[in-house]
């Protein structure tokens, strides 16, 4: 608990700078050699998914096995020196000052009119097409993402470390960057990418409804609408094309009273998703602010939760 609670201060106070090498960008190199590699062999589908499956376990397995002699070697020099590793790891692991600071930018943006450097801004944390979008609708992505994100980037990572250490929350980042980077659905990665989603929507099954229930929690908290929260979790949480995105962004869309999805622009082409809440108001420029702070609320309450669930186990 020591190392989480100073790996959560050191992502409060240092976020994720650009500067600073970090882990993840080595496993990311990792999986694009290996696809270059495995192209060049595997031309049929299950031959691609073969590799995939290969690329999957293969990233997992190095990626705890690194962790793990890391800290192994550096417990053998010295307790201070293990105990620095381990909290440098679980910082690396965690994305809350990050996304909370990125949603910010655009929110500051967006209320000094710059509509053009909020578009891209939003650009650099969401998927979809930018140059285009309005002030709601780059509102609604940001909310969109800050949500979702709430479980994969802050959540999750925190579940998993408090269960199995440094190792075991390195291996969710390493699943979530395999799903990224290869989880599509398109006709180049559907075969290829197939174990990697798979292993990131087993992943997160969990995690991302345990997100919901504190995004429900916060809204208490914070005097937000925590009845429609629940019933919109219930009512909308399936209704994403991921099986577990859903979740957090329901209790967000409920407790804001705002509904979220819709169409939206890929490389110029329309994709639908299916809305999640009800328009109860229109969405503002501030239900920015609101989300960052259900995401921090609800973060705080579960390190609150496994803080107690450490004390009474030990």
């Amino acid at each position: 608990m020591l190392s989480i609670y100073a790996a959560v201060l050191l992502d409060a106070f240092l976020g994720d700078p650009y500067w600073l090498p970090h882990p993840v960008r080595l496993i990311g190199l990792y999986i694009r050699v290996f696809e270059h590699w495995a192209r060049r062999i595997a031309k049929s589908p299950e031959a691609l998914k073969a590799a995939g499956i290969l690329l999957t376990l293969s990233t997992v397995i190095l990626s705890y096995g690194m962790i793990s002699v890391i800290l192994h070697l550096a417990a053998g020099i010295s307790s201070i020196l293990y105990l620095i590793c381990n909290i440098i790891i679980m910082y690396f692991c965690l994305a809350a000052k990050c996304l909370s600071s990125e949603g910010n930018k655009i929110y500051n943006l967006l209320m000094q009119g710059d509509i053009e450097a909020a578009r891209k801004q939003t650009s650099m944390i969401v998927g979809r097409d930018t140059e285009r979008l309005d002030e709601k609708e780059l509102t609604r992505a940001v909310i969109e993402t800050v949500s979702e994100n709430a479980s994969d980037g802050v959540i999750a990572p925190l579940l998993y470390m408090a269960i199995g250490g440094a190792p075991l929350a390195m291996v969710y980042k390493a699943i979530n960057t395999l799903d990224s980077m290869v989880g599509y659905k398109n006709e180049k990665y559907l075969h290829f990418g197939w174990c990697s989603a798979k292993l990131d929507d087993l992943a997160n099954y969990l995690p991302s409804r345990i997100t919901g229930g504190l995004i429900s929690l916060a809204a208490l908290l914070l005097r937000l609408d925590v009845i429609n929260s629940i019933k919109t979790i219930k009512k909308d949480g399936r209704n994403h094309s991921s099986p577990n995105s859903g979740y957090p962004e329901a209790a967000t869309a409920g407790a804001l009273g705002i509904k979220l999805g819709g169409t939206n622009l890929y490389f110029g082409k329309p994709v639908y998703k299916p809305t999640i809440g009800d328009d109860r108001r229109a969405i503002e420029k501030q239900d920015i602010q609101r989300t960052i702070m259900l995401m921090i609320v609800a973060y705080g309450i579960a390190l609150g939760f496994i803080g107690i669930i450490n004390f009474i186990c030990r």
